[in-house]
């Protein structure tokens, strides 16, 4: 019934953003709520594809899919996929953080990043060639980097990285934020953040709970408003080419 209100008052223009609370999934879904969580809902209700973004500072992690089993992963990677969540990540880039020429890093599905297919071949089949793709529509995307030690030192040179699945992209970025990170659904028409962790049952009322991350998707969402309304302005009215 919250969302659905915050929908409502979204859609009416009394609200510049939502920022969600963590929920347990298994109690929703008992609950009757069908959806995985949050991003797949806001999904259906603005027919959007959107693109889990994970942010901290400068590091932010998308996801080329999403709350699925990983056994699903590999099936449900294809170059057109791969390539609209470059694009969605590269839009998110400018329109929401200001950054004019994003560079992103694509991580490739298997170890190693496939050794050159033979560890796989999604990275030569279907990554690359999306990449490929990428470049001949002007974004600037390199890789596929193998992902264990991509997040040692050499994300800190991309504006973006997209990971291939939930675990290889999430994992690294809760270590490296400590719990202090965003949860931000790019590619929808409305603002949408949350923290980036869960419940927490197990410290609940001990005064152990750190609100920082909290803080942070308040903060962020306040900076995305922002941020839209100048690409907005700066980007009306543009000139026409010759």
């Amino acid at each position: 019934d919250a969302l659905n209100c915050a929908v409502r008052d979204l859609q009416s223009g009394k609200l510049d953003a939502i920022v969600t609370a963590p929920f347990d999934k298994q109690n929703m879904a008992e609950a009757g709520f069908k959806f995985a969580g949050h991003t797949d809902f806001f999904a259906s209700i603005f027919k959007s594809a959107p693109l889990m973004l994970l942010t901290y500072n400068n590091l932010r992690v998308g996801t080329a899919t999403g709350h699925i089993p990983l056994g699903r992963v590999a099936a449900e990677l294809s170059r057109e996929g791969v390539l609209q969540k470059i694009k969605l990540l590269h839009q998110s880039l400018v329109m929401d953080f200001g950054i004019h020429r994003p560079r992103i890093a694509v991580l490739g599905l298997n170890p190693h990043a496939g050794d050159r297919g033979l560890i796989g071949r999604e990275e030569t089949d279907i990554i690359v060639p999306a990449m490929a793709d990428a470049a001949e529509q002007g974004l600037l995307a390199f890789g596929p980097y193998a992902a264990d030690g991509f997040f040692v030192n050499q994300y800190r040179d991309y504006d973006g990285a997209l990971a291939m699945y939930h675990d290889q992209g999430l994992a690294p970025f809760k270590a490296l934020s400590q719990g202090r990170g965003i949860n931000f659904t790019a590619g929808l028409p409305i603002v949408r953040t949350a923290p980036a962790h869960g419940t927490a049952y197990d410290i609940a009322g001990k005064n152990l709970a750190n609100p920082e991350a909290m803080r942070n998707a308040i903060y962020l969402a306040c900076d995305i408003v922002r941020k839209r309304r100048e690409y907005a302005r700066i980007s009306a009215n543009p000139l026409k080419t010759p």
